[in-house]
């Protein structure tokens, strides 16, 4: 399970600039590590949001529309 420190850690972290200085004077292996963190950290933010939108319209009409496209 998450926990709200990992979390905050990291938004500190991105909004700092370290993660952008740490890019630049890294090798180029580990700006390809750096590059494939974020792109995973952007797919886990999209399933977030997916869940997040089924939980708040769970009991909605909404929430039965998106259940079925999640079916498909």
């Amino acid at each position: 399970m998450l926990s709200e420190k990992y979390l905050s850690d990291l938004e500190k972290y991105l909004k700092s600039g370290n993660l952008e200085e740490d890019f630049e004077y890294s090798s180029e292996e580990r700006r390809i590590e750096i590059l494939d963190y974020l792109e995973r950290l952007m797919d886990l933010a999209e399933i977030a949001d997916e869940i997040a939108t089924r939980l708040i319209f769970k009991n909605t009409g909404f929430g039965q529309m998106f259940e079925s496209r999640a079916q498909k």
